[in-house]
């Protein structure tokens, strides 16, 4: 058999490299080959130092916090509370709030561990289950978006862009659970047997032999490690993917020349959207295009998104409004685009993906506008 001249993994090879040339050759031409480098490098240092550990340093903080509210049953308090607002909001059952604490404290994967779970997946119906993806995704995160947003002193803005979210959530469940049923009506049967009886109770012999004190001091431990892990992972993220976005984003320095220092670029993504800028204006209030970027970042990895924070604070242009909305946008979303594709895959229904993320993406703008509008609201008040 004759092979062929040109195998694929050439052909992609080609491809790769054709596409790294029509990227950097005119980002260099507009800046110099030498400033481009150099902007790279320092931007990602930049963002290492400034802002990766500074997300690190909140993740370790609000892990210790998460793993103390856990541990000391505010976790079990918040689930009964919220119990009675899932079936008419989400149309779960009131075990999925579980899920919206446990994703809010952490992030998107900690509704994989708990759908997997035969004990909690049997109080669902299997369309349910699968909605558990878009429920718990757009609460991932949520806990550090909302304490980074409050660290640049707009509290209120903050929790209406949590609002905003909420609502995104109920959207986006809902718009799952009507796709699912109507592309596969065998989904309305439950998951499994009741296997609720089975749930092993905790000894309270293992629980009185550990005093108040040591309980705290590892939930505190234990929590930091996780948010040291957490912070870890969010590295990647942020130094790849927001460096890309920030050379597409922002403009050369204050005296208008490339000289290689962090935070330059050629604005091609405001550049863009200024061609439907009243579109981003009237759903979002964004006055400055560059605001866009933090949204697209989000599809990918809100950790990523939170590291365009001070650039766009040193530019002047994060404002109540524009915390409202990318709280909103970036809780709802939070990296949905890479996480949703493993979390239904793990579940076996590689088949209801473009299902999920279709409403996703539909619900992220919906919580950007909510967000949006009710902040203009309460201004008015």
């Amino acid at each position: 058999m004759e092979k062929p001249f040109l195998r694929r993994s050439t052909i992609e090879a080609i491809v790769f490299l054709a596409l790294l040339v029509l990227v950097f050759v005119p980002l260099g031409m507009k800046m110099g080959g030498s400033n481009l480098l150099k902007t790279i490098m320092n931007t990602a240092h930049d963002l290492l130092l400034n802002t990766v550990f500074y997300l690190m340093g909140i993740t370790v903080l609000t892990g210790a916090l998460s793993k103390l509210m856990s541990e000391f049953g505010v976790v079990s308090l918040l689930e009964r509370f919220l119990r009675p607002l899932m079936k008419p909001l989400y149309n779960l059952p009131g075990v999925a709030a579980l899920g919206a604490v446990m994703t809010f404290l952490s992030d998107n994967p900690a509704i994989i561990a708990l759908s997997k779970d035969k004990n909690f997946s049997s109080y669902f119906k299997r369309y349910q289950l699968l909605s558990l993806t878009n429920f718990g995704t757009a609460f991932g995160m949520g806990f550090v978006v909302i304490i980074t947003m409050i660290g640049y002193g707009h509290l209120g803005a903050a929790l209406v862009g949590l609002f905003g979210a909420i609502c995104g959530s109920i959207i986006s469940t809902r718009i799952m659970q009507h796709k699912c049923l109507k592309a596969y009506p065998e989904l309305d049967s439950p998951v499994t047997v009741d296997l609720r009886r089975d749930i092993p109770e905790k000894p309270e012999e293992e629980e009185q032999d550990k005093s108040v004190f040591m309980r705290f001091l590892n939930a505190v431990l234990d929590g930091g490690k996780n948010g040291v892990e957490l912070g870890l992972q969010i590295i990647p993220g942020v130094l790849i993917i927001t460096t890309a976005v920030i050379i597409i984003t922002f403009g050369p320095g204050p005296s208008g020349v490339y000289d290689g220092s962090s935070s330059q670029g050629v604005p091609i993504l405001p550049w863009l959207a200024e061609k439907i800028h009243w579109v981003f204006e009237w759903l979002f209030g964004f006055r400055d295009m560059e605001l866009i970027a933090f949204p697209m970042t989000a599809l990918g990895a809100v950790g990523a998104a939170l590291g365009l924070l001070p650039t766009f604070n040193a530019a002047g242009i994060l404002d109540g409004n524009a915390i409202a909305v990318c709280t909103a946008i970036g809780m709802c979303w939070s990296g949905f685009l890479s996480t949703h594709t493993a979390m239904l895959d793990s579940l076996g229904y590689r088949r209801v993906i473009s299902k999920a993320i279709g409403a996703h993406a539909i619900a992220g703008l919906c919580a950007g506008i909510i967000a949006h509008f009710t902040f203009l609201l309460i201004s008015l008040i």
